[in-house]
């Protein structure tokens, strides 16, 4: 029995950090810009249309740093720790730069950062909850983005009352505690692999598919709607503040929507990593991509307090689990060799991020409103979820043959 309880403290010990890992890379470093945008923008150091582009900038790093996962051979743990000390300098950078060139070089190094450590922390807590007999708490892992996402949101408004470069500095010192928190929890289980094991780990056990034809074609559509997911989700995640301050202008609320987005993050990763393994992981994401659609249509048709918020709530309840799903659906198709095929996807995941805002932000600039680039990024997002029905259909059909 103390044998079992010693697993249990160590899977909750590499979840938690993993969870607070992602909090600090993706919530801190990666989605900061999103409530600092408008303070910047009120400051008069930003236009929307230059907004746009930091953001894209941002996701190009992300992109290249998920391509360049499967070439990277260091250690997770020295990845992971190296990523958190880049991210929380990232950020303390952003408020002392004071040069567009800074922090487009910043955003993009930022970008790299959160693709990197978000990959190599899920390989390392992955396996390390696979280890440890508790595959469960995965959903503890992936909250952590939702809780980032939640301080930013909440902090940043707040610090940046005394300027876009106090709420920067602010954010990338409460990085530096919360790295510190959970530094030596690294040191566990250093026998596991670099990022070749990233996302292989306890879903093999789903069984891997990847010789036939028909798991081939899966991976394609994987790859592919992937993508759609990326570019459906960005142009709210990137301009909520500000979409929300056009359609509400006076008003205290808009500050409060982008953390409200993170707070639905959480229970979303909690319900979804406790989806029964023998349920569709193709009809699960078609059902996400659909809130997600329904989420994005409401600021549209709905621009009020109420509309917002449920907008809010149901664009932010499926993000992490997409992402739980697709990596669900990469281990069935591949096993212990997803690695390949989760980075393709999590390219694809990118190149929609950075189109994103290069459509949204220079559209919005001149025609004076979101409406159009939200319609056509719903859009994407039912595509996707019909498109995953499809081939789930097909799937159903076949094996009923």
């Amino acid at each position: 029995m103390s044998g079992i309880g010693h697993d249990r403290r160590g899977a909750w010990r590499a979840a938690l950090a993993c969870m607070v890992t992602l909090a600090v890379a993706m919530g801190l470093g990666r989605f900061a810009f999103t409530p600092m945008l408008p303070i910047m923008l009120s400051e008069g150091k930003l236009e929307l249309a230059g907004g746009g582009l930091l953001a894209s900038l941002n996701y190009l790093g992300y992109f290249f740093g998920a391509v360049s996962c499967a070439a990277i051979g260091i250690k997770a743990s020295s990845m992971v720790r190296g990523g958190l000390l880049a991210t929380a300098a990232l950020l303390v950078g952003m408020g002392l730069l004071h040069s567009f060139i800074g922090w487009g070089v910043l955003r993009a190094a930022a970008g790299v950062m959160s693709a990197w450590v978000f990959v190599f922390a899920s390989g390392w807590g992955l396996r390390r909850l696979a280890e440890t007999n508790s595959p469960m708490l995965a959903g503890v892992i992936y909250t952590g983005p939702g809780i980032g996402i939640a301080m930013t949101g909440l902090l940043g408004g707040a610090l940046g009352r005394w300027g876009s470069e106090a709420g920067w500095i602010g954010l990338g010192l409460l990085a530096v505690v919360l790295i510190a928190v959970i530094w030596r929890v690294f040191d566990d289980g250093e026998r596991v692999g670099v990022a070749g094991g990233a996302a292989a780990s306890p879903a093999a056990a789903t069984g891997s598919v990847s010789g036939s034809a028909s798991a081939r074609s899966d991976a394609i559509w994987l790859v592919a709607l992937y993508g759609l997911a990326g570019f459906g989700y960005i142009i709210t995640a990137t301009f909520l503040p500000v979409i929300a301050r056009q359609a509400l202008p006076g008003s205290p609320w808009p500050d409060f929507f982008w953390p409200l987005f993170g707070a639905a993050i959480i229970p979303g990763a909690l319900i979804g990593a406790r989806a029964p393994v023998h349920w569709d992981n193709r009809l699960l994401l078609a059902a996400a991509y659909a809130l997600q659609a329904l989420g994005v249509v409401f600021s549209v048709a709905w621009p009020s307090i109420a509309g917002f918020a449920l907008g809010s709530l149901l664009l932010g309840m499926p993000f992490t689990a997409i992402t739980l799903f697709a990596m669900r659906e990469a281990r069935r198709l591949r096993g212990n060799a997803a690695a390949g095929l989760i980075g393709y996807a999590t390219a694809s995941y990118g190149v929609g991020q950075i189109i994103g805002p290069l459509f949204a932000a220079p559209l919005a600039q001149r025609t004076g409103s979101f409406q159009l680039p939200l319609l056509v990024a719903a859009a994407a997002l039912a595509l996707g979820a019909a498109l995953f029905a499809v081939v789930w259909s097909k799937y159903r059909r076949s094996q009923a043959a």
